[in-house]
């Protein structure tokens, strides 16, 4: 069976970039990555109601920069800041250096992968048909400018005794194109009957490099191989393109054809005769 390679991975360092951006010695690099995971998991425990699509930690000179995106920036911050003071002490005490806190909003949350997989996952633990959920976020995510999506679903669905896995995709989803820009997402949902999980694709359409010039479209191909026809006819002195019969034509060239042969077995007849 193919296995599928995951597809943020597969792209770093050419149309993604790292979670995590900072240079450590040998040493000390276990324990940076080990602060990194505990930071994570901080953050999606206190921030699991306030939609977060994901966090990006940087550590310029002795200090911690963290930015949060968020669909509910609001949630985040708090009233009147409260929240994130909050916030910012606990992860300062997690990583032992003074931490600034950003939160960036996301503007579709509908058209983010890993957003709309935890989405789903709230309602299969509401006991909303996967189906119906699945096939929803697909509308709005193609409603709202993805050029494709598709969405997996495997565990006990529906209470069945059986696991098993359904999928549904819309548009295109090239997991094998580099420059493709796909968003790729993955939550659990923890329900009575078990844990589903649930992994989300959407395209977003080509990313291009720099310098990099957009490929030609099939029309804009088409019209060039056109172009190159016509230039050739017209380079050749006196060369005049046919005319192209119509259906009318074809049936008078057919009926003078017919005329002229009985034309012909009559005048062979009358020799024979004569």
């Amino acid at each position: 069976m193919g296995q599928k390679i995951h597809p943020t991975g597969f792209r770093l360092a050419v149309t993604r970039n790292w979670g995590s951006r900072w240079f450590a010695a040998g040493s000390d690099f276990a324990t940076m990555l080990n602060e990194d995971l505990k930071v994570r998991e901080h953050l999606k425990k206190k921030l699991a109601h306030a939609s977060v699509s994901r966090v990006v930690i940087e550590r310029p000179a002795k200090n911690a920069r963290i930015t949060v995106f968020s669909a509910r920036p609001g949630v985040v911050i708090g009233k009147k800041g409260e929240d994130i003071e909050k916030l910012k002490a606990d992860l300062q005490g997690i990583m032992g250096v003074p931490v600034h806190v950003n939160i960036e909003e996301v503007r579709k949350p509908e058209t983010d992968a890993q957003l709309i997989a935890d989405s789903i996952s709230q309602q299969l633990v509401k006991r909303i048909m996967f189906r119906r959920a699945m096939k929803r976020a697909m509308q709005n995510a193609m409603r709202l400018g993805a050029q494709g999506i598709k969405i997996m679903s495997s565990g006990r669905l529906n209470g069945a005794e059986i696991a098993r896995t359904e999928w549904y995709r819309e548009g295109r989803v090239p997991l094998h194109t580099l420059r493709a820009d796909i968003d790729y997402g993955v939550s659990e949902a923890h329900t009575t009957y078990g844990v589903i999980g649930i992994k989300v694709w959407v395209y977003k359409g080509e990313a291009l490099a720099r310098n990099e010039q957009p490929a030609a479209t099939d029309n804009e191909g088409d019209n060039r191989r056109g172009r190159r026809r016509n230039e050739g006819a017209d380079s050749k002195p006196g060369a005049k393109r046919p005319a192209r019969r119509t259906g009318g034509d074809q049936a008078d060239g057919a009926k003078r054809i017919k005329k002229e042969a009985g034309v012909n077995d009559a005048a062979a007849v009358e020799k024979e005769v004569s």
